[in-house]
């Protein structure tokens, strides 16, 4: 059977109709950029000022910077947190170029408190809530699972020289998961000195911490951390911080908390002598810069008083410059200081750490 002109165009108009349905169903999320250009697909998150998003017309994830974003649109429910501490969970959709609308009402969930008033049920839970868009910090899919909250980095570093056959080998390593109201993160860093004729040189450094998240973007903290370091004699130290912190600046382009709180510290050293604890207090900042281009700025201080322990002060710190050269793998420089104005007998009271890695993160 022959097919007319009229018929071919008839099908094909019904095919592209079709395609154009089935792209509609599939990819539910639009973007539109400053420059006007709009991406359609399925947002997947947006963190530290960088949104991702899947499309059907690439084999790879895009990579948008938030503030090049005009209007967002979508129907999948977020775990969305904004620059105050807010939290919520919700749909998102631009009503201009700075606003966006937090669709909050869910009719399963049980913060949705129903009444019944002259005979009809009325929802006085949820909402609608207007935000401009550049308050907006965190975006998650709530319908990713597991891995969508999973956050890991690995940094690898290895030297030989040949003088006195010099081996070292640096390991930094970190493994995260957030919640709607935590999140806890973990982290492995040791460096391995290896010489002719001279002592093994090892400093390791791990801890775990649980942050469980407030209003007004408070926070409760529990830390467990861990030392063993050759230089100053510890064999290991331990120490567990109870506290609080609180975000100063969170948006897309900086976080910047102080925490403070009590520190019990249990450490060993490597000679004959029993573990000893000590009481302290602890204050410090955290500061995370990620607008500068491909590159990042990491910087942790901690100070530890003693309030069991007349005049003993410590203080651990850290910085990090991280460069993004391909997709998810970069280069660190990063440095770390640890002083103790009271060290063990024969040990050092500074030492310090700088690592050059290649790393990869998740």
């Amino acid at each position: 059977m022959k097919i007319n002109q009229f018929e071919k165009r008839f099908y094909l108009i019904l095919l592209i109709g079709m395609g154009t349905l089935i792209l509609a169903n599939a990819q539910t999320d639009s973007l539109i950029l400053k420059n006007k250009n709009i991406i359609i697909g399925e947002i997947k998150s947006m963190d530290k000022g960088v949104l991702i998003i899947e499309t059907d017309y690439s084999d790879v994830d895009f990579n948008i910077s938030w503030n090049g974003i005009e209007q967002v649109f979508s129907k999948t429910k977020y775990l969305i947190t904004l620059s105050n501490g807010k939290r919520y969970n919700g749909i998102i959709r631009s009503i201009d170029e700075n606003t966006v609308e937090i669709d909050t009402y869910d009719p399963e969930s049980l913060l949705n408190i129903r009444k019944v008033k002259n005979s009809k049920t009325e929802d006085i839970g949820g909402g609608k809530i207007n935000v401009q868009i550049m308050e907006i910090v965190y975006l998650n899919a709530l319908d990713e699972g597991f891995w969508s909250r999973l956050s890991a980095n690995i940094d690898l570093g290895w030297s030989v020289t040949k003088a006195n056959n010099l081996r070292q080998f640096n390991v930094r390593s970190g493994l995260g998961y957030l919640a709607d109201r935590w999140k806890i993160t973990s982290s492995y860093n040791n460096i391995n000195s290896r010489q002719d004729d001279t002592e093994d040189v090892n400093n390791l450094n791990a801890n775990i911490t649980y942050n469980y998240f407030l209003s007004n973007d408070w926070y409760l903290m529990y830390n467990i951390s861990f030392l063993s370091n050759t230089e100053q004699l510890i064999k290991l130290r331990t120490n567990n911080q109870v506290g609080f912190g609180k975000y100063l600046i969170h948006n897309n382009k900086t976080y910047l908390g102080l925490q403070a709180g009590i520190n019990l510290n249990n450490e060993k050293d490597f000679g004959d002598n029993p573990a000893k604890q000590s009481g302290e207090f602890f204050i410090g900042y955290e500061l995370n810069m990620y607008d500068i281009g491909d590159f990042s700025i990491y910087s942790q201080l901690m100070a530890y008083p003693s309030f069991t322990e007349s005049k003993r002060f410590r203080t651990d710190s850290s910085i990090d410059l991280k460069y993004e050269f391909f997709s998810d793998f970069y280069v660190k420089l990063g440095t770390s200081v640890n002083y103790d104005n009271r060290p063990v007998v024969g040990g050092t009271k500074l030492t310090y750490v700088i690592q050059t890695t290649i790393g990869w993160s998740l």
